[in-house]
């Protein structure tokens, strides 16, 4: 039996007893597995911040109540939403499972601007079957951690939450404190700060621990020079061992800081948009947050 899928509808059965239902805070830790599997390297502590944001936005499609394929639509308040996640387990592709919980989760974003990254390979499914537009590459770089703590620097936990939100939001395009506070606390992760003198942000940065090495997500920043700054300071955190730098081709700038410490290409996804696209100011991104949240 087959009948209109619903995400707020536990029961949808498609003809070989496919269900899609919400994600408990458990099921995202194994879409964060799934995710490790197909070598996206998430961070071991992603799970709680994702969740924090939009606890609506996970799905999970069961076959006879076996997970079989998995998404995230996270909303950020009325206008914006993130895809991510999208993973089918590989003994379930090729059945239509993939289509399924996307177009659920864009049921679950409504009308709001819908972003995501993805990958090369889906890239034409995303643009003709699901109406995303694509925009430019992010690139991942690989470097090795190390060095000293540049001067200036300070931790981020010393800049009043509120207007470190403030300062994101304007970057980011939308506020979200939701996901920004479990974020920037997760076990083992550093977050650094850069300020003007009267206590402005004028750019901040975080690295965390992830299956592989590290992950410096985002680089938010006014000038080249803070963006060069926070991404030292975040490699000296992490002495000797790899680190990932998502960087937005468009942003010369963050693609010159790779370069110029030698950093190698490892990966590399799409930013995808469907129903317009946010006003972020790519010239202050030098670090995406995470592909899978924006």
């Amino acid at each position: 039996m087959e009948r209109q899928m619903k995400v707020g509808d536990p029961g949808v059965i498609m003809e070989d007893n496919f269900s899609i239902r919400r994600m408990e805070r458990e099921d995202v830790d194994f879409a964060i597995g799934l995710a490790r599997d197909e070598g996206w390297n998430p961070g071991i502590h992603d799970a709680d911040a994702f969740y924090a944001q939009d606890p609506d936005g996970f799905l999970v499609g069961e076959v006879d109540g076996e997970p079989a394929a998995c998404t995230s639509m996270v909303r950020y308040g009325d206008a914006f939403a993130f895809w991510g996640l999208l993973i089918v387990r590989p003994e379930y592709r090729g059945r239509g499972y993939g289509l399924a919980v996307s177009k659920a989760a864009l049921d679950h974003a409504g009308d709001r601007i819908v972003g995501g990254d993805g990958v090369v390979a889906m890239q034409p499914k995303y643009r003709d079957r699901l109406g995303f537009e694509i925009l430019y590459r992010n690139i991942r770089y690989r470097g090795t951690g190390g060095g000293g703590t540049p001067d200036g620097l300070i931790q981020a936990s010393e800049v009043p939450f509120d207007d470190l939100c403030a300062y994101d939001a304007a970057i980011f395009s939308v506020p979200r404190h939701r996901f920004l506070k479990p974020w920037l606390s997760q076990k083992g992760a550093v977050a650094l700060a850069s300020t003007g003198q009267n206590g402005e942000v004028r750019g901040y940065g975080m690295i965390r621990k992830c299956f592989d090495g590290h992950k410096i997500g985002p680089i938010f920043a006014e000038t080249p020079a803070i963006a060069s700054s926070l991404l030292d300071g975040l490699a000296a955190a992490v002495p000797g061992e790899a680190y990932f730098f998502d960087a937005p081709e468009p942003n010369a700038a963050a693609v010159a800081l790779a370069r110029e410490r030698k950093m190698e290409i490892v990966f590399e996804t799409a930013r995808v948009y469907r129903g317009g696209a946010p006003a972020v100011p790519l010239e202050q991104v030098f670090g995406v947050t995470t592909f899978e949240l924006g």
